[in-house]
């Protein structure tokens, strides 16, 4: 009687997975994703643009500075328009 539950059972599992579908592109977002991430191991850059080493003069004077303790102030950004109010906007209890 064992035996014959085994049996049955195996046979159901095999019959199981044959009824499952196998996605054929399974794992091909993986695939495309990783592939847009893979740097390129010789670029090629236009003549105009912007070459590898183009700024080094800045990075090297930012080093010094920094090794000096000399490191130049943040600028905050501002702008030029103000807004006051608006939707949602409280004028405290009344």
């Amino acid at each position: 009687m064992a035996t014959f539950f085994k049996i049955a059972s195996a046979f159901a599992l095999l019959a199981a997975t044959g009824c499952t579908s196998v996605d054929q592109g399974l794992g091909e977002a993986l695939k495309y994703d990783m592939a847009m991430q893979t740097i390129d191991p010789d670029p090629v850059y236009p003549a105009d643009g912007a070459q590898p080493g183009d700024n080094a003069e800045v990075g090297v004077g930012a080093v010094r500075r920094y090794l000096q303790g000399t490191v130049k102030e943040v600028v905050p950004a501002t702008t030029t328009t103000s807004t006051t109010g608006g939707a949602g906007a409280s004028t405290g209890p009344k």
